[in-house]
């Protein structure tokens, strides 16, 4: 028996990267598991790749029309959901003096409104009991060039985290956030690729990290099962960190 078995979960930016390794996971622990992506071809083939467990939803977690269609989709499915993993985000690199205006709101809109508006709009889907996942970063909690916009909007998921977990207390559903390190993704890949052939961010970064090396997609979704399974049914309101060591010593 898995972990997950006879749960319900969604994974917002289920289609690759973090996202994909978490829902690969759930479905392993025994979940069904609804997953979105923007990119149809993207999220069809990930949808492929998981079997017929996994349910595929294009949402682009910005548009509030369509968390309304991706809700409903849930809904026509049988309407519950035991697991909610808030992990659809997007980040560009950019100093304080080149920041510009569109980049901030892509930026809020995609990591915040969409966190804030997928919990709000799941609400009415979670039993008691239920586990709500959001995912922050490292960057929360450290000041890296060029990623101030991006910093701000994961310090901003962490703290819905804190304020969630006391709201929704009363019904035993337990919120906590997931920050990451850097981790093998193509989103981090292509955060850097400078033109004069110097090292790129990700590589960059791995001598900051005490273990050495980048982490897997499979870690961070070892750790949100721990986080949505009843192994973790006396915690909430919680950071947990994974990142090799790279915000913690």
């Amino acid at each position: 028996m898995g972990q997950l078995d006879g749960k319900v979960c969604l994974v917002t930016g289920g289609s690759t990267g973090i996202g994909l390794g978490i829902a690969r996971r759930f479905v392993a622990e025994g979940a069904t598991v609804y997953l979105t992506g923007r990119r149809e071809a993207e999220l069809d083939a990930a949808v492929e790749s998981l079997g017929e467990r996994a349910v595929g939803v294009r949402s682009d977690v910005s548009r509030l029309d369509d968390l309304d269609h991706l809700f409903a989709t849930v809904r026509a499915g049988g309407g519950r959901l035991d697991v909610v993993v808030a992990n659809a985000g997007s980040a560009e690199l950019a100093r304080l003096g080149e920041i510009t205006e569109e980049q901030y709101r892509s930026a809020f809109d995609i990591n915040v409104k969409g966190t804030i508006f997928t919990v709000q709009k799941a609400l009415p889907l979670l039993p008691d009991g239920a586990s709500v996942i959001v995912l922050a970063s490292t960057n929360a909690s450290m000041g890296l060039r060029a990623m101030s916009v991006y910093s701000a909007t994961k310090a901003a998921i962490r703290n819905l985290a804190r304020t969630w977990a006391v709201e929704l207390a009363g019904r035993g559903i337990r919120v906590n956030a997931l920050s990451p390190g850097p981790i093998e993704t193509p989103g981090i890949r292509g955060l850097d690729s400078p033109p004069d052939g110097g090292r790129q961010l990700a590589d960059a970064i791995i001598d900051e990290v005490p273990l050495g090396r980048i982490g897997r997609p499979g870690e961070v979704a070892a750790a949100a099962v721990f986080l949505a399974s009843e192994q973790s049914s006396f915690t909430t309101g919680a950071e947990l960190f994974v990142d090799g060591g790279l915000a913690q010593v």
